[in-house]
């Protein structure tokens, strides 16, 4: 009788805990910055069943099973990337379309606090459903797609200069058939000088009511970037590898200024994307830009095996240079979540509102002396380098660099 006593006593203290816990995770104590509701402030998150329940002060911690304290760390919406090479395949010789340069994205993802990563042009309208199949589906990471004008893809080499298959048309379908994975249209790589390639992505975009995402460059002569930026693209359209500095394609800064049309074009909603690369981000193009006006309206890494072991490393490094070429952190937050979100026409992400799915990273930012590298191998020093603590996605703990979410081996 006395052993079932206690017994009922356990279950209804239990059951009593169980109701008190409003929250899954709170997180506690954190600088939390959310560019979309303007908020930069210490505070406390609760999250429930994946949702985001609460953004305040003083949440009580016996409202939730798992306390993690980000006294001193910066919270965040989850990062976006939205310039990266996912296609990973292991068809030879076929560059970034289902072949070796590619990267299957979970790797590369969550230790580094995205918890969205948008594989640009790596597929085509042929091979979207393979891309699909083989690395959307399987992927922890979100994992969203600008398709390739091109319907073979980014296969590099003749197949990237291959205009009959160029298909506005085709490429529409395979939208509308995937609506929520495909966010844009990618064109890159054209070496040809003439407007075709430009013209018919920009006609893709218009049908399907997506982005279009330029890397402009490789003609010989050159074709005139301000026509491209002012008379091409649209309000949206994105041009990305902003910095570069490689031949056959104009460079934004010209004997050290910045061309007068690049503030006009951003002005007018052209998206500036950095899209850093293995070869596309030179600081003597990034500083002088940034010092006359041009910040970037989106940071991204351009994720491949060549810049991910060159200068480029991952995208924190990249959000990191930034900070220490006079961006604050308010801005390189806005640019990797928010600011994003917006250009990928995916608003529900990128956000800390109460309501918003549990994509959340944890921040620390670190002093001391650190090196950054170009594509050029030139060296900038910095005081400043960001460095992810942890990553939620849908409310799951997928990455905790030391243990904020873990209770002790002992306990």
């Amino acid at each position: 009788m006395k052993k079932s006593f206690y017994l009922s006593l356990f279950l209804i203290a239990s059951f009593n805990l169980s109701c008190a816990q409003e929250y899954d995770v709170i997180i506690k104590n954190g600088r939390i910055i959310d560019a979309k509701n303007k908020i930069d402030r210490v505070g406390d998150l609760g999250i429930k069943d994946g949702i985001i329940q609460s953004v305040g002060t003083s949440l009580s911690e016996n409202k939730a099973a798992v306390i993690i304290d980000a006294e001193n760390l910066i919270v965040t919406p989850g990062l976006i990337d939205i310039h990266s090479h996912n296609f990973h395949g292991t068809t030879p010789n076929r560059y970034l379309s289902n072949s070796f340069s590619a990267l299957a994205p979970d790797g590369f993802t969550f230790r580094t606090g995205i918890t969205t990563i948008v594989d640009v042009g790596g597929s085509g309208w042929r091979n979207f459903e393979l891309f699909k199949e083989q690395v959307i589906d399987k992927a922890k990471t979100r994992v969203l797609s600008f398709l390739n004008i091109v319907g073979s893809g980014m296969q590099g080499g003749k197949f990237e200069q291959d205009v009959a298959d160029m298909d506005p048309k085709s490429t529409v379908e395979i939208i509308e058939k995937y609506p929520e994975l495909i966010v844009g249209i990618k064109l890159a790589h054209f070496n040809g000088y003439n407007w075709l390639p430009v013209d018919k992505v920009t006609e893709a975009g218009r049908l399907s009511n997506r982005p279009v995402m330029i890397d402009f460059g490789g003609s010989k002569p050159e074709m005139p970037l301000d026509s491209l930026l002012l008379h091409k693209l649209r309000k949206g359209d994105i041009y990305t590898h902003a910095y570069a500095n490689v031949n056959g394609r104009t460079p934004v800064v010209i004997d050290h200024k910045l061309s007068d049309y690049v503030i006009e074009a951003q002005n007018k909603g052209i998206i500036f994307d950095v899209g850093h690369g293995g070869g596309s981000f030179d600081f003597s193009q990034a500083i002088p830009a940034i010092e006359q006006g041009l910040k970037p309206n989106t940071i991204s890494t351009d994720l491949h095996t060549g810049s991910m072991n060159g200068g480029m490393k991952d995208l924190l490094n990249v959000m990191s240079k930034f900070l220490n070429m006079g961006l604050d952190l308010d801005e390189v937050i806005a640019s990797t979540t928010w600011e994003s979100a917006k250009a990928i026409k995916r608003e529900d992400l990128g956000s800390l509102s109460v309501g918003a799915v549990a994509d959340i990273t944890i921040l620390n930012l670190r002093s001391g002396d650190f090196g950054f590298v170009d594509t050029k191998n030139k060296k900038m020093q910095g005081d400043q380098k960001l460095e992810c603590e942890l990553t939620m996605k849908d409310g799951q703990v997928v990455y905790d660099l030391n243990g904020l979410a873990a209770k002790n081996w002992n306990e």
